[in-house]
């Protein structure tokens, strides 16, 4: 049976890819982007499976009434995919406020709005699913991105709680947590801050890491958000791309040993 989509941030990157997937194999999509002329293609493509929506998901309003409008339109709401969002490069102490915030509304709040529109919808029917793109900077963190890793921890952290609250009404949560993908994260999508001369080696070592890393084909991610979203029991959390299963994996061995190691602290602080 074909299922329902709705996709923010589908003007580009992932939610361009698993757009079209989703409506190769027959499905229905509302799309949404800031500029809805550049949802002409897939209109033009797909006719009236597509639902163009304008939408800039930091405004909560706005939010609402779209995630209301694709469920009318279509009848349903099957899978709900919060992929709008952007990477912030600046060290911490380099970020200014505004910036901090910007990146929090977006990759933060967005995502909640969006969710909480879904929500009621979605328990009225007793299914649904609820993608969260986050990153494995969403488990991890590296230098110059700490703000972005704070908006993807944050989503990580009402993600997994969210799970567990609506288990009973039938609803699903996936986090899917990508590794470096050849999408405009790291381009024309990245704002940064003013740099500071003090932390230029760090800069410069953080580069030639990310340079050093193999980088996905985002086309190669159809196939494998539809064996998610198909999945009878599919996962609180996924990985996408060779690469994070080994940073994590070395990322909590070394929290579980410095755990361990102070274990005898902690145990004192109890009282």
């Amino acid at each position: 049976m074909s299922k329902t989509w709705f996709i923010t941030g589908a003007s580009k990157g992932f939610g361009r890819e698993w757009a079209e997937a989703a409506l190769e194999r027959g499905d229905k999509v509302a799309a949404t982007a800031r500029k809805v002329e550049t949802l002409d293609a897939l209109v033009d493509t797909y006719g009236d499976a597509v639902l163009p929506i304008q939408l800039d998901v930091n405004d909560r309003a706005a939010d609402f009434a779209a995630v209301q409008q694709a469920a009318q339109h279509f009848g349903q709401l099957d899978i709900v995919v919060n992929n709008a969002g952007f990477g912030h490069f600046g060290m911490v102490e380099e970020i200014s406020e505004d910036e901090a915030r910007a990146q929090l509304e977006t990759n933060v709040f967005g995502a909640l709005w969006v969710t909480q529109a879904a929500l009621p919808i979605m328990r009225e029917q007793g299914s649904g699913h609820i993608i969260q793109v986050s990153s494995i900077g969403g488990i991890s963190a590296f230098p110059t991105v700490g703000i972005y890793h704070a908006s993807k921890w944050a989503l990580e952290g009402f993600s997994q709680a969210l799970a567990q609250e609506v288990a009973g009404f039938g609803i699903h949560v996936t986090l899917i947590e990508p590794g470096g993908f050849s999408t405009d994260w790291g381009g024309a999508s990245a704002t940064h801050s003013t740099e500071l001369d003090a932390y230029k080696d760090i800069r410069e070592a953080r580069q030639k890491q990310r340079g050093s890393m193999p980088i996905g084909d985002p086309v190669a991610t159809r196939t494998a958000i539809m064996k998610v979203v198909d999945a009878e029991n599919p996962p609180l959390r996924i990985f996408f791309g060779k690469m994070p299963l080994s940073i994590a994996t070395a990322d909590y061995e070394s929290r579980l040993a410095t755990w361990n190691e102070w274990q005898d602290v902690s145990v004192e602080a109890h009282g």
